[in-house]
């Protein structure tokens, strides 16, 4: 029952915030807000119109990308930034724009240690074991010295754009060591899936600022894990003919979870 319950609360959420997206209730920070579902970007759909001045007002935290899929989108206390097809981090301008963003007001619930994780699925593992359910969402900040990072930045695209399992094949793969930073990310339920990416999905900033990338692996000693539970979701649909043409119910899962977590596509920088 308890499970019923958050599903359908979420689903109420998405859909009356669709509707009535100027309530008071929306100004509550115990909400994820994000501008698309994760269908349309894997369908090559990479034009959209919410600039990153609007995202700004729904969150200082999260993760995305920008209009081409040019790069990864990173925000961290308040800041945002891009990771271009090199590596390197660049801050972001608000009159840039996104085809999909997940962003949230950052307030942790909860917070633990973190010691001696050899890879991302021991990582995956550890923060199952501490979280109070799998059927919520969670925003995700894990501050830290790695031994190692796996990331990756995809190449802008050009029109007509590929699906998005063609142009991760594209993608920079780049390797750190004893690195000091930080994992953003968010952690959705299984039954999202089409909407945004079920289980973890973190992005990587350096501490310096210089580096990051979407992540792929990574091994740690010792670190600390923020997290921030929410009850939810206002999701934006976009309002022009790529999205309204878009085949999103051909999305799969199982593609999904290849392009997200596949390093072995393209050699390291």
């Amino acid at each position: 029952m308890k499970t019923l319950k958050h599903f359908s609360s979420l689903l109420f959420t998405i859909a009356f915030s669709i509707v009535l997206s100027g309530c008071a209730h929306l100004q509550s920070r115990d909400i994820v807000y994000q501008n698309s579902p994760i269908s349309s970007l894997m369908a090559g759909v990479y034009d959209g119109e919410t600039s990153y001045r609007t995202v700004r007002a729904h969150g200082n935290f999260g993760l995305g990308t920008f209009n081409g899929l040019d790069g990864e989108m990173v925000g961290l206390e308040g800041e945002f930034f891009q990771v271009t097809v090199d590596g390197k981090v660049h801050p972001v301008n608000d009159s840039m724009k996104t085809p999909f963003v997940v962003v949230t007001f950052f307030e942790p619930d909860l917070t633990f240690r973190i010691s001696s994780v050899s890879t991302m699925k021991e990582l995956e593992q550890y923060l199952d074991a501490q979280l109070p359910s799998r059927n919520i969402l969670y925003a995700i900040r894990i501050n830290g010295i790695f031994e190692y990072i796996k990331a990756r930045s995809i190449p802008r695209q050009h029109t007509p754009y590929p699906p998005l399992a063609e142009a991760v094949q594209q993608q920079a793969i780049f390797e750190f060591h004893a690195i000091e930073g930080t994992l953003v990310g968010f952690r959705s339920p299984a039954y999202a899936a089409g909407i945004n990416v079920p289980g973890y999905h973190f992005h990587f900033i350096s501490k310096d600022r210089k580096n990051g990338g979407h992540l792929l692996d990574c091994s740690m000693q010792d670190g600390t894990a923020a997290v921030d539970s929410a009850h939810n979701l206002y999701l934006t649909l976009p309002g022009h003919g790529d999205f309204y043409r878009a085949g999103l119910a051909e999305t799969q899962s199982g593609e999904l979870d290849a392009i997200e977590k596949s390093g072995s596509l393209n050699k390291e920088r």
